[in-house]
Order: C-alpha cells, then structure tokens, then sequence
C-alpha cells in the first residue's frame, strides 16, 4: 500500500506530496493525521528550512474525503482535520503550494495559509461549501473578504465559483502561473531554494510578524467555523446531500 503522502528532502526543502491518485487526493482522517505529524515534525528538524506541499502534476486535492466524512465525521476540534489546522497556524517555516489541476474545499482554504502559492493553467480552484450543506473552514470566512474584497469572497464562499489558475492569480489567490504541473513544481522548489538560502532565524522571526497581528482573531474563526462545520455535518440537509455524491 503507498503511503498516502511522500517526502522527499533536498538540501534544506521538504517537499510533501499528497500520493492518493485514485482519490483525486481527497483528504481522509488517516491523510490529515499524516499530513499533521510530517508539518510537526519539519517544524521542529533543524535540516528542513522550508516546506513545499503539491499533489503533483495532475491534481492538487479533491478536498474532504466525502465517503470518510459520512463515516467518520469529526466530533470535536481534536480531531483530525483541526488538528491540522493547529499545526499550519503554529508553523513558522516557509509553506509554498504548487497548484495543478483539482483543487477543491480544503484544498483552496489550505492555499490561504501558505506564504507563497504557485499554479498551473491546469489548476482549478473550487469551495463548494454552501452546496454541501456545510459552512466555511480554516479561517476562509475571515481571510477571503480581506483578501479580496466581500463581493469576491461571497461569489467563492456563497456561489460556488470556479476559478481557473490564470483566474486565481488575477484575484490574488495566487502568485505566480505556469504552463503546467512540471514547470509549477520546479518553479516552487527553485523559490524554496532561495529562501533556504537566506538567514533562517531573520526568515523564521518575519514570518512570525507577518502572521502575529492576526493570530489570535484567525485561530478565534477557525475554532467558530470548526464548532458549526461539525454541528452542520449531523444535520439532515448537509447528510443528504454528502450522500448524493458518494458511491458505495
């Protein structure tokens, strides 16, 4: 069986690869645990300087598990999913996304707590919450209307808008486009290397102060939009319509 995320370590980069292709790399309990302990871990290895995360050049991630979600939903905010979220909020080395085609729920939301996010033309950005029966997550509900605008964030949040990598870019969801996945990730690891050039501590102290002034009001959100995505997760409407879309 293969591991549900690879690692790979090159001179001060770890680059974390989502590996689940024949779920799009949709995000189940067992990927998130995963994905928790390999940040936690490079947080606190003094050989990682900087993180890249992709999943690789032909989907980013199909979001939450959906069938994982109906069976194992989350009960409370130690599990699984809002654990992550914990560890990217606490992370004070460089995160940098490359972005090809899928990526859909928390796999935009994740993107807006990256310091820099790469795509590919391919790259499709989706947060199909509200069609779900389901709420906002990791902080979006805050970060998006500063980001861009309300009326931006609500054609996100609200209407269920796609947005294409060139798209992503126009509106600030991203930083930089490329023809595709292999140009994406090469394109995030040459930046990975210049940042492990710099100093580390003068890196790691002004992201800290990039990140400082809004800590406390980003972590107050993700813990309200965390207690109504469970809450909204056992209602009948998001139950049916979560069940719509899994095939047993």
């Amino acid at each position: 069986m293969n591991d549900p995320i690879t690692r790979d370590l090159h001179n001060g980069v770890l680059t974390l690869t989502f590996n689940r292709p024949d779920k799009l790399n949709a995000m189940n309990n067992a990927l998130y645990s995963l994905f928790g302990d390999m940040l936690q871990a490079a947080s606190g290895d003094p050989q990682v300087d900087v993180i890249v995360i992709t999943g690789g050049a032909q989907c980013f991630s199909a979001g939450n598990d959906l069938k994982d979600f109906l069976d194992n939903p989350p009960s409370d905010m130690d599990s699984p999913v809002f654990r992550l979220m914990r560890i990217v909020l606490a992370l004070d080395k460089p995160l940098i996304a490359a972005v090809s085609g899928a990526a859909i729920g928390i796999g935009t939301t994740l993107l807006l707590h990256c310091d820099q996010v790469l795509v590919s033309r391919s790259a499709k950005l989706r947060m199909p919450f509200v069609p779900l029966g389901l709420c906002p997550e990791f902080g979006s509900s805050l970060l998006l209307p500063r980001l861009l605008g309300h009326a931006r964030a609500a054609r996100l949040l609200l209407c269920n808008e796609l947005l294409s990598g060139e798209q992503a870019v126009q509106w600030g969801l991203a930083n930089e486009l490329h023809e595709d996945g292999e140009q994406c990730l090469a394109a995030a690891q040459q930046l990975a290397q210049r940042l492990q050039a710099l100093p580390q501590e003068a890196l790691r102290i002004s992201k800290r102060l990039l990140k400082d002034a809004h800590r406390a009001e980003l972590e107050a959100c993700v813990q309200r939009e965390g207690l109504l995505f469970i809450e909204r997760l056992h209602t009948p409407e998001a139950k049916a319509a979560l069940r719509a879309l899994v095939k047993d």
